[in-house]
């Protein structure tokens, strides 16, 4: 009897979202999905210690309001934060720390979770990140309030937020989740949550400028394994099989999202699909193509493949982040009359992404 009296309070608490309390990090209120974790006292808190991992507030939704929380940070390359309005586990908003970039402009992130991607390598730049310095082997004290499409962060106690975004998704309640991924493990302690409180101040997000003349939407067929567009003997066999229908839009003014149309872990196997358009030319002519990718790609027009590139986080240097943009360009030998040009995209984590433009669009059309 007792028991049971201590979990209805626990859920009326939190679903209450008392400011004044602290939400126990324990296996009653949370559903924690980690490589390993560990509830203990650390440095005179009680607190959980988890790796390669998420913990789910049980029992408790969440539209707006303010979200706090302490994370005990190392100079190890870790990547602790909180997801809030978790609509489905695969969609949702983020904000994490990058606590080994202490003092970097990209020292933090805030991104949405799209079809259980993080596509931060689309979601960039002083929009979504800024520059701070972290204490080292002490407590870090994160606080997120979030109202409609708005949310600004405030590090340790700020009286001015550090960050004020746009929210990407439409405002929707869901759960709320602590936690990170990269090897190092991150102690959290004194969480809670207010509902009442999420008074927006002084909000001045940062613009992006968009990229001029980038083709507006790109269609996309089903997913494949990316081994299939490897033989160029066997690529009419792959492209007359796949499935067509779906269209992706330039966001950010940057890049069309894949991932808002393709489920890339839905148990289906590959990581790999088509984006297309067609060109119309009034003569055989050359035309130079400017285009970014995310992650790998192989570029084929009419049928022939004509290149092969990676722009994958790490695959130019150690810093290198593979964030899109028109880093790469080549020239189209375009017939008269229709041609296909079609990018196989391959994407690993980060953001299945595509962008592209014609600098010179004379004497051509473009669907």
């Amino acid at each position: 009897m007792r028991v049971t009296v201590y979990i209805l309070f626990s859920i009326f608490f939190i679903q209450q979202g008392n400011s004044q309390n602290i939400i126990p990090l324990d296996t009653l209120h949370w559903e924690i999905n980690a490589q390993s974790y560990t509830l203990k006292n650390y440095k005179g808190k009680d607190a959980i210690y988890i790796q390669r991992g998420l913990a789910y507030l049980k029992d408790a939704k969440f539209l707006n309001g303010t979200i706090e929380f302490d994370v005990y940070l190392t100079n190890q390359q870790g990547f602790p934060g909180v997801r809030f309005r978790a609509s489905d586990r695969n969609n949702m908003e983020s904000f994490y720390l990058r606590a080994h970039l202490s003092g970097k402009p990209d020292a933090n992130q805030a991104a949405p979770v799209i079809n259980g991607i993080t596509p931060w390598q689309l979601y960039f730049g002083p929009k979504y990140s800024f520059a701070y310095d972290y204490n080292y082997d002490d407590w870090t004290h994160v606080k997120i309030v979030v109202n409609g499409r708005r949310a600004q962060i405030y590090l340790d106690y700020s009286k001015t937020p550090n960050l004020s975004w746009d929210l990407v998704h439409e405002p929707r309640e869901g759960e709320i989740a602590i936690g990170g991924g990269g090897a190092a493990a991150m102690h959290y302690a004194n969480f809670k949550i207010d509902k009442s409180k999420y008074e927006i101040v002084d909000f001045k997000p940062i613009k992006r400028k968009p990229i001029d003349g980038l083709i507006s939407q790109w269609e996309v067929s089903d997913m494949f394994e990316e081994k299939s567009v490897h033989d160029p003997m066997k690529l009419k066999e792959v492209i007359e099989s796949r499935k067509w229908g779906k269209t992706i839009q330039v966001e950010e003014g940057t890049a069309a999202n894949i991932a808002r149309e393709v489920v890339l872990a839905d148990g289906t196997p590959g990581n790999t699909v088509f984006a297309k358009i067609k060109i119309t030319s009034n003569k055989d002519q050359i035309k130079l193509f400017e285009f970014g990718y995310s992650d790998r790609v192989v570029a084929i027009l009419n049928g022939k493949p004509i290149y092969k590139g990676t722009n994958r986080w790490r695959s130019r240097d150690y810093r290198y982040l593979g964030t899109i943009g028109l880093f790469d360009a080549i020239y189209l030998n375009l017939k008269k009359g229709e041609n296909t040009l079609l990018f196989a995209v391959s994407e690993d984590f980060g953001g299945w992404l595509v962008t592209g433009k014609f600098p010179d669009q004379k004497g051509i059309d473009i669907e």
